[in-house]
């Protein structure tokens, strides 16, 4: 179990981009996208699997661990949610995206839920697809 507020700013951008890219993401692939050096991509690559996140396979790439998956979903949800919030005070869709980025590491896995269940558990973000799990639908 994690409260969504366990991870760095930094930590977030990388597990949402190794979701968001798919099964076996090469360090060179994140160095690239995130407009870095591979070594400082290296150095977060090994912070994640200490946390357990994610799989470091030499010359292949990384993989997320179920762990780092249900993770990662969450964090795409809370960025998807909360930029469908802001859009709906005026902000443009770009705007929202950028502010739910800055604030993001800020909101909790439980306030997210209560969110999403309050805004009706919506399907699409102007981010994207919002998948919903057990605990944001109530469930134990």
């Amino acid at each position: 179990m994690f409260t969504g507020l366990e991870l760095t700013p930094k930590r977030v951008v990388y597990l949402k981009c190794i979701v968001g890219k798919g099964d076996v993401v090469k360090t060179s692939e994140l160095a690239a996208t995130l407009g870095v050096d591979p070594s400082t991509v290296t150095k977060t690559l090994q912070e994640l699997e200490e946390m357990g996140l994610i799989v470091r396979e030499p010359y292949h790439g990384v993989i997320l661990t179920p762990y780092g998956k249900e993770y990662g979903e969450f964090l795409l949800r809370r960025h998807r949610i909360l930029g469908l919030i802001l859009s709906h005070y005026g902000l443009s869709d770009e705007e929202a995206c950028q502010e739910a980025s800055r604030m993001e590491c800020c909101v909790s896995r439980e306030a997210i839920d209560k969110m999403c269940r309050a805004m009706g558990h919506p399907t699409v973000g102007i981010c994207g697809k919002i998948t919903h799990g057990p605990l944001c639908m109530g469930e134990d």
